[in-house]
């Protein structure tokens, strides 16, 4: 769900509020570069995140970043690679559980091994503990400021009348905020450099070059080096771009420097890059990209993505049966075709090639989703019976999957179930977001299930979540500042 948010008006602030801005102006340094879109949390781990959910994408960032996080001493620890929306080149770190990365970064990205570097050096963050280092840095140096605001608002009233002494006393308001952006700034400097150092181990580690992760730190010191130039170095919250280049040149030339990626995998990496150009970009650009005397599959695959998406299922349907003809154990062409099928409205001949994907698919979950919802489309009772099942599996590897459970919703009206149809319904507005209609529902869940009964009891839970939020003194808060949303 893309969540905009609109900037608040800059106003005069008073020290107090001053200090509440300084700090929340360096708490945006936890990411590890520059901020994609803005986050509106809700209720789910990345609700308000303009995210894309693919899954072919995702098996890929699966392969990536597995024997990474494995010896980083993760590969038990669930981390997950989020794709953003956005056209920017972009990666970082919140939490140990996520690696963020944008779209931008995966259409440029030319190679494989450029990818897992960043997402190497993202490792370092995690392993390094970076993000709770930072907290407490940030922590101490609020210490330090409210200290130094009081010592400085003591100095200015005992300067009353005395211009030198007043001035002294502001000198003291300026000081503590001027050591919140320098003190966590330069903090974070050797941050960064320590997930440089971090990110070449694993990939030493894993047999895997460094050379992609060199040239695309090389890229934004380039990128950078016009703008850094006389810029203060202890005002910045990355190494100066030359710096951290000759940091990094010491550490990436070894007997792995010159090993090239896998053919296979550099082919399902054209494939992805060509399936994000045809997802988010106009025909036009997707053809000045992959012209038509481009004959490969990507370029195909790009083209046939555009098609369905502009031109319909008469001009897209042969295309993507060509490349099934050219891969038929390929799932996610049968998965394209099959959501062309069910988007232009004849879902009962998508359910054939979705089938045919979930077969194929390693890891299905996101097109059983699909499948179910053309299985509802068709509007039989039988087919909307069998959807459940596949939708109960799906939500096994995607319990947040609000459009997951609005399929089952629909399955269950379909056979006159309104109990499970209103939990289900409330179980897709609790991972929306909106807690209000999620209460809602489930108080009405709650009435058509026995007392104590499995699905009573999964309603009572969004119910008693609703009511521990109200009693929580930060709820109001939350209501006031979430960009529209009532609860």
């Amino acid at each position: 769900m893309i969540v905009a948010r609109t900037p608040s008006k800059v106003r005069p602030t008073r020290p107090a509020s001053r200090l509440t801005a300084v700090l929340t102006a360096v708490a945006m340094v936890l990411t590890s570069v520059p901020a994609g879109p803005p986050v509106h949390a809700q209720t789910g781990s990345s609700a308000g995140i303009p995210m894309i959910r693919d899954a072919e994408i995702e098996q890929l960032m699966r392969d990536y970043t597995a024997p990474i996080l494995k010896v980083a001493g993760l590969g038990n620890q669930n981390v997950k690679v989020v794709i953003i929306n956005d056209n920017s080149f972009n990666a970082f770190v919140m939490d140990a559980h996520r690696i963020f990365v944008n779209v931008g970064a995966l259409k440029e990205a030319t190679t494989p091994n450029q990818m897992i570097g960043v997402f190497a050096h993202e490792t370092g963050h995690i392993v390094g503990g970076h993000l709770s280092k930072m907290r407490q840095e940030l922590a101490n140096v609020q210490t330090a400021m409210i200290i130094g605001m009081l010592l400085g608002a003591a100095a200015v009233a005992a300067g009353h009348g005395n211009t030198d002494l007043g001035n002294a006393g502001a000198a003291v308001f300026t000081a503590p905020q001027s050591l919140a952006m320098s003190s966590p700034l330069s903090y974070q400097r050797a941050q960064e450099e320590s997930a440089d150092r971090a990110g070449v181990r694993f990939l030493t580690m894993t047999g895997q070059s460094a050379k992609g992760m060199y040239d695309t730190f090389k890229r934004f010191a380039d990128d950078s080096l016009f703008s850094a130039h006389g810029a203060n170095p202890y005002a910045q919250n990355h190494p100066m771009p030359q710096e951290r280049m000759d940091a990094l040149a010491t550490l990436v030339h070894n007997q792995f420097w010159d090993k090239k990626d896998p053919a296979e995998l550099q082919f399902r990496h054209d494939m992805m890059r060509a399936k994000l150009w045809g997802f988010t970009e106009r025909p036009q650009v997707v053809l000045a990209h992959y012209p038509l005397s481009d004959t490969s599959l990507p370029a195909r695959y790009a083209r046939a993505i555009s098609a369905y998406r502009y031109m319909g299922l008469q001009s897209s349907i042969p295309q993507i049966d060509s490349l099934i003809a050219a891969m038929p154990n390929n799932p996610y062409f049968y998965e394209l075709k099959g959501q062309a099928l069910l988007e232009g409205a004849r879902p009962a001949e998508a359910i054939a090639p979705l089938r045919r994907a979930v077969q194929l698919a390693p890891d299905p979950a996101l097109i059983q989703i699909l499948l179910a919802q053309a299985m509802v489309a068709t509007n039989d009772p039988k087919m909307a019976e069998e959807a459940i099942p596949i939708l109960r599996d799906a939500l096994l590897k995607e319990p947040e999957a609000s459009d997951a459970y609005t399929t089952l919703a629909m399955a269950y009206g379909r056979k006159n179930d309104l109990a499970d149809a209103d939990l289900a319904s409330a179980q897709a507005a609790f991972a929306r977001g909106d807690n209000k209609t999620a209460r809602e529902l489930a108080d009405r869940a709650k009435l058509r299930f026995p007392v104590g009964s499995p699905g009573w009891v999964r309603a009572d839970d969004i119910v008693a979540y609703n009511r521990n939020q109200r009693s929580n003194p930060l709820f109001k808060y939350q209501v006031n500042t979430s960009a529209g949303q009532s609860q």
